[in-house]
């Protein structure tokens, strides 16, 4: 079947599809939790002294007997097994954005040859999987390919269902043989407990008696789009790419704003249901699901959870998108930038810090200036943010995200904080030593009797903050919705330790100088934000004129691709900043660069390769086969397109000459090469696309090969 005939018949095979069997879901009490083997379970099934220590544990991080993990693993067995598990498996979280696991049986024989079932608390604490095949930065060498995984146990384990049966996946981290985090658990382990090492230095010295370990929280809002998979097959880009490399714009896209809170399609309602059910059962709170901004594009938002168990419970949401998209003849995309030319898709990270006794410590109350362990820790978000801006570009830096940041769907590529309009006077009352009595948002009032009144927020909201407070919590807008939360959450951690310590000195120091307490805790504030209340931004982060002041009047650093964004890992002070709180060593950081540095390379590689291929084996063809069927109709007509469409088509192949030649360049160093795909690799895909959306708009519909963004957008 050619290429046109196939994108024709998916077009004809997806309009009169049946409807997609719907079932009743199951009442929310009846599934909440059902796949997951946590506290509840486990006080069920073990002794009331081996489930005291195991909940010590999960709740603040203490030592675990090798003798309690061998009662828990005998009952995580047998919970299992009667719910048809044969295998278990440690999964973690490679340096890569995809989750890792591999299985192993419960069985073992006897020595009457026999099978029997065993599961140890050896076999719980620790696995072996290959340590030199995963993604290291040169951490391990070839031969060396010993790497361990381990138990953690504050992420409980769960069930994973196929059609054929269920594995038992047991939450792990991955290190290598000498020790080095191999992945993106360990270093948000680390990050957590730097933070609250800190905290509980600046509460105590608050005169807090009893502080309880402070973690922090994440609820992060995913975005995707839906293409039915019949479309989807038929697009190669789409297939290894993950977004289309070529697509002329449709007549229509996203400029009526009609498709943003619509009603959703009903296949697509179906999905979506099915999807929440899994994702119930696996304890993960989804809470919000609705249409996004481009024509189909959707987002899921959760509950806000723990950050360890929330980074945990995102890997899994990724996979069950992808999924459970599969069963209802989807395929869904996460790629920040699928579509030219409409949204893209972030995963804004909603990011809180606390704990049982002080509660959310980013929660400024009714009298946000009166609230003195908030203004506390919202500065030290506010001076991390300041000080380690570059550091949070590159952890959210990738070939994906980098179409999407500074477009006006996204944040722009200059980290700024966004306080709201209450505390940023608040603030600024603070730093010039002039405190007035806040602002409130007033009442709601519409003059409508049948409408009740009610209290507006102090402030508006800043759509474009790459970080922005909004009432309780800081957003993190700018991660791509590809990405682990692992990675924002480690740096957001860790520079929140940093300036604690910071703090805590200071505060310290000036305690001992002035017995009134308020006084102190100003005094520092007041330093701090004249250090840093430059990064306070509350305008619009789209316009040139703050890009200009940003830059030149401010300090910051506008940031614009990965390849400027990766040496921020290989500088002095971020060095010093993981290498202090004990996140990552010099060593762990270096291996950081070099694998986001390759997958950088690689990915515009594999596009570039895929631009050449595509350009030259489907759309040309489709061009000459266009001109030839023109040329038979021996017409000679005054305003033919066979001149425009010929020399637009010898335009690209020229293009696709000059990229298959770029592509043959080699370099002394990741960093050359990085900036040489940016500023020249890129450009030549550009170029090549330019030709090739001109030619879909030229070429005869009915010999077009790929499926069209008309098409992949709007047939659902």
């Amino acid at each position: 079947m050619s290429g046109n005939e196939s994108r024709l018949n998916a077009i004809n095979e997806i309009t009169n599809a049946a409807p997609f069997e719907t079932s009743m879901t199951k009442p929310l009490k009846d599934i909440w939790a059902c796949d997951v083997f946590g506290l509840e379970q486990m006080e069920e099934s073990l002794s009331k002294s081996a489930f005291k220590a195991i909940k010590k544990t999960v709740q603040s991080g203490a030592v675990l007997e090798p003798a309690v993990a061998d009662m828990v693993a005998a009952a995580m067995k047998d919970w299992a097994m009667t719910r048809g598990a044969k295998f278990f498996s440690h999964i973690f979280y490679p340096m890569t954005n995809a989750t890792a696991e591999k299985h192993d049986g419960f069985v073992v024989t006897n020595s009457d040859g026999g099978a029997i079932t065993e599961f140890t608390g050896s076999l719980l604490i620790k696995g072996e999987p290959d340590g030199s095949s995963f993604p290291n930065g040169s951490l391990r060498m070839t031969n060396a390919a010993r790497g361990y995984t381990a138990w953690d146990p504050t992420s409980p384990a769960y069930m994973m269902h196929t059609a054929n049966g269920a594995v038992l996946m047991i939450p792990s981290v991955f290190m290598s043989w000498t020790g080095e985090a191999l992945d993106k658990k360990i270093p948000l382990l680390r990050s957590n407990s730097a933070m609250n090492a800190a905290a509980q230095k600046v509460l105590t010295l608050m005169g807090e008696e009893e502080i309880a370990t402070l973690n922090s929280s994440c609820g992060a809002e995913q975005e995707y789009f839906l293409v039915d998979e019949k479309f989807a097959n038929a697009r190669p880009d789409l297939l290894l790419a993950g977004r289309t490399l070529f697509g002329a714009s449709p007549a229509k896209g996203q400029e009526f704003d009609d498709h943003y809170f619509g009603a959703i399609p009903e296949r697509v309602q179906v999905f979506m249901q099915d999807l929440e059910d899994k994702l119930y059962r696996l304890g993960i709170p989804a809470k919000t699901h609705h249409n996004e901004v481009a024509p189909g594009q959707f987002e899921i938002a959760p509950y806000f959870e723990a950050a360890n168990v929330a980074a945990d419970h995102q890997q899994m949401m990724m996979t069950l998108l992808k999924g459970t998209a599969k069963a209802h003849g989807f395929i869904c995309l996460l790629h920040e930038k699928p579509f030219a030319g409409v949204n893209g898709s972030g995963k804004h990270v909603n990011w809180s810090v606390g704990n049982a006794t002080q509660g959310n410590l980013l929660d400024p109350g009714c009298t946000p200036n009166e609230n003195l362990n908030f203004l506390l820790f919202c500065g030290a978000v506010i001076r991390g943010v300041h000080k380690f801006g570059p550091l949070l570009r590159a952890v959210i830096a990738s070939a994906a995200n980098d179409h999407r940041l500074g477009a006006n769907e996204a944040p722009p590529a200059i980290l700024s904080v966004y306080l709201g309009t209450q505390l940023e006077k608040v603030f600024d009352d603070i730093r010039t030593g002039e405190l007035h009595v806040p602002t409130t948002g007033g009442q709601m009032d519409l003059g409508l009797s049948q409408i009740l009144k009610f209290d507006r927020d102090s402030g508006d909201r800043n759509r474009t903050s790459p970080f922005a407070f909004t009432g309780n919590r800081f957003e993190f807008r700018a991660v791509g919705s590809s990405q682990s939360v692992s990675g924002p959450l480690v740096a957001m951690n860790t520079m929140l330790a940093d300036s604690l310590e910071w703090i805590a000195a200071k505060l310290e120091t000036e305690l001992q100088s002035n017995s009134d307490k308020t006084a102190a805790v100003f005094a520092v504030l007041k330093e701090l934000m004249e250090e840093h209340s430059n990064v306070v931004f509350g305008g619009d982060g789209y316009s040139s004129e703050w890009h200009t002041k940003a830059v030149d009047e401010r300090g910051l650093k506008n940031i614009p691709t990965t390849a400027d964004a990766l040496p921020a890992f290989k500088t002095p002070e971020v060095i010093e900043l993981f290498s202090s709180t004990g996140v990552l060593s010099p060593v762990e950081l270096a291996s950081r660069f070099e694998v986001y540095a390759e997958q950088y390379v690689l990915s515009i590689e594999v596009e570039a390769k895929l631009v050449v291929e595509m350009a030259t084996t489907m759309i040309y063809p489709a061009a000459i086969n266009y001109l030839s069927s023109i040329a038979s109709t021996g017409l000679q007509l005054e305003h033919s397109p066979a001149d425009r469409v010929a020399k637009t088509a010898s335009a690209m192949m020229a293009s696709v000459e000059k990229l298959s030649a770029a592509l043959e360049a080699e370099f002394d160093s990741e960093e050359a090469h990085m900036n040489f795909l940016a500023s020249d690799v890129c450009g030549l895909m550009l170029e090549v696309r330019a030709s090739a959306d001109t030619l879909e708009t030229l070429v005869a519909d009915n010999l077009w090969p790929l499926p069209k963004y008309r098409e992949m957008l709007f047939i659902k």
